[in-house]
């Protein structure tokens, strides 16, 4: 079972706001995260799906969430009933009853009369919401369900007429994050430092790649928590691979360390990226390009704040970028031609960002129409920019090869302006070598 940091109210409180934009006469289907088989009859650790726990709290599979606004219950579960010999076998649910009195459901049916009561359900409704393609054999039942209501028109059944998509509505409404769910993310924020700042302290020449993420899962498990995403652990020429996760390499003496890790917490994501010397002090080369990636991360959290647009952040660390790039001679030309043509993206081929929450790589539109979106308080957002010179790139001098950095952080849009949830791990170049103590 997860703790529920959010308050049983706000599960409420979004449900009924939900309902209310999809009117009389509707009817939401939003079915559980099915469990997944690793291999042979072992299953991965569950994880619920992220809009079915937005708006139920409930961490159980086999379960289906109704909304039907205006009904006697317009908040109906379907899930597993209690079970002795199989609770003793898988752990405890919270059967029919529980997802009344636990869960606030309005009613709750065994799921496995819902071959029976969905049809019934559907009946005389004029609208479904339904997130159509994610699970494709839940559609192909609610197809099944929604044929057996037509079939029965000529005993006065209206079957509805129209579908439409829920996900959108409810992708909107986790765009902006309520004071609980600031308050769950700065936890996840704060475990995933403390972890980043652990692999900072044992790191040294000898070590491998998943010798220091065990430091990372442990940090994680030490306070409840899970991986967020499989972390990056990327020495010397595998931190220019963006989503390296073998981890399965020596640390040698001279290279840098990138680590992509973060922790979740109760279903909210932090996500932490940090470039440091497996030695514990820069090079030269190495400290250029750092200050240059860290100076374009400023640059881009400096526009984190109400009234700019999504793309803001994204531009100012390109303009800081690429003027560093022509000062370090990895690009040769005018910055604003330069950056006209995408020249950077020889060595800064992804966005500075993405929106972050119960997701890692979050819900919500980057665009309203063809405009930007307008950052609002409550909104999250990572800032990442990077540089990767792999060994061999053309034209660059043999000393920048295989420096590979990202500096990302986790900040929330607030009132004022911004606050950055994950600047407890070092970033000063001076600072990170002074907790490496070497």
């Amino acid at each position: 079972m997860y703790a529920k940091s959010v308050p049983s109210a706000e599960f409420a409180q979004r449900r009924q706001r939900l309902m209310e934009t999809m009117g009389q006469g509707a009817i939401a289907l939003i079915p559980a995260a099915p469990e997944r088989t690793r291999n042979r009859d072992t299953h991965y650790p569950y994880r619920q799906d992220s809009d079915f726990y937005y708006l139920s709290g409930f961490p159980e599979p086999e379960a289906l969430m109704v909304l039907m606004p205006g009904s006697e219950s317009p908040y109906t579960l379907f899930c597993r009933e209690r079970d002795p010999l199989m609770e003793t076998w898988n752990g405890r649910r919270a059967g029919v009853e529980g997802a009344v009195e636990r869960f606030g459901a309005d009613a709750a049916f065994p799921i496995k009369e819902l071959e029976e009561k969905l049809p019934e359900l559907l009946a005389d409704r004029e609208r479904v919401y339904y997130a159509m393609g994610y699970q494709p054999d839940f559609d192909v039942r609610v197809m099944e369900w929604l044929n057996k209501v037509r079939g029965k028109v000529r005993a006065g059944v209206r079957a509805p007429r129209e579908f439409v998509s829920v996900d959108e509505l409810i992708h909107e409404m986790r765009l902006r994050k309520s004071d609980a769910e600031i308050q769950v993310m700065s936890e996840a924020a704060r475990i995933s430092a403390e972890a980043h700042r652990r692999a900072m302290e044992v790191c040294r020449p000898g070590l491998t790649e998943y010798e220091i993420e065990a430091e990372l899962l442990h940090t994680f498990r030490r306070h409840k928590a899970v991986p967020s995403y499989p972390a990056i652990v990327g020495g010397g020429a595998n931190g220019c691979i963006l989503h390296y996760v073998e981890n399965a390499s020596l640390l040698n003496d001279g290279d840098l360390l990138l680590i992509d890790a973060g922790a979740e917490v109760d279903l909210y994501a932090a996500d932490i990226t940090r470039t440091f010397p497996v030695n514990g002090r820069f090079s030269s080369e190495q400290r250029a390009v750092y200050e240059l990636v860290l100076a374009a991360q400023q640059a881009a959290i400096d526009q984190v704040r109400p009234g700019r647009h999504w793309n803001d952040p994204h531009e100012a660390a390109l303009r800081v970028l690429t003027e560093g790039m022509v000062e370090l001679g990895l690009l040769r030309g005018e910055p604003a031609e330069l950056m006209e043509k995408e020249e950077y993206k020889r060595f800064f081929m992804h966005r500075t960002g993405h929106w972050l929450g119960m997701d890692v790589h979050d819900v919500g539109n980057y665009k309203d129409g063809e405009q930007w979106r307008t950052l609002e308080p409550g909104m999250v957002m990572t800032v990442e920019p990077g540089l990767y010179i792999a060994a061999g790139a053309e034209g660059v001098d043999e000393r920048w090869w295989n420096i590979g950095i990202r500096i990302e952080d986790d900040v929330l849009v607030t009132q004022q302006g911004h606050r950055v949830l994950t600047d407890a791990v070092p970033k000063a170049a001076a600072e990170v070598e002074a907790l490496m103590g070497r």
